[in-house]
């Protein structure tokens, strides 16, 4: 049963955003990206106070780097469209389970470490070349409400 609402175009648009995003790390990776999302919908606390949709999610201001380029406007494939409604279906695990952001340090080449926090969150872990990144109780304390 989906945590957010999701009509097909939503899980288009999120499997679109998942293969731009972190194609390259696999359907973990991709399923991770998927969780943040989601969870960003789920919340209501720091950059993500009402953001309650899909398109809302990923079209916020510079949320997602992927948009610039033109892998996120090609056609969903089947493979992502799972992932996505996996997503949609509350379905996470760490490092991502309570994160709110991502990030990929470096370059596509040559990762770099992680850094110790991103917007003032603490690092949490790293999938490959992604660190993800939780709020602390403080910050949003809904997200581990969900």
């Amino acid at each position: 049963m989906a945590v957010v609402r999701a009509r097909k175009q939503d899980i288009d648009m999120l499997a679109r955003l998942l293969r731009a995003e972190a194609e390259t790390e696999g359907e973990t990776g991709m399923l991770l990206v998927g969780s943040v999302g989601i969870n960003r919908i789920r919340v209501d606390c720091s950059d993500f106070k009402n953001i309650r949709t899909i398109p809302e999610m990923i079209y916020q201001p510079h949320a997602f780097e992927a948009l610039q380029h033109g892998m996120f406007y090609q056609s969903a494939r089947d493979r992502e469209r799972r992932l996505a409604q996996r997503a949609v279906n509350g379905e996470r695990s760490w490092p991502a389970e309570f994160s709110l952001w991502y990030f990929r340090p470096g370059t596509f080449e040559n990762p770099g470490p992680c850094p110790p926090t991103w917007y003032n969150q603490p690092l949490v872990g790293r999938w490959r070349k992604h660190c993800f990144y939780q709020p602390t109780v403080e910050e949003c304390e809904s997200i581990y409400n969900t």
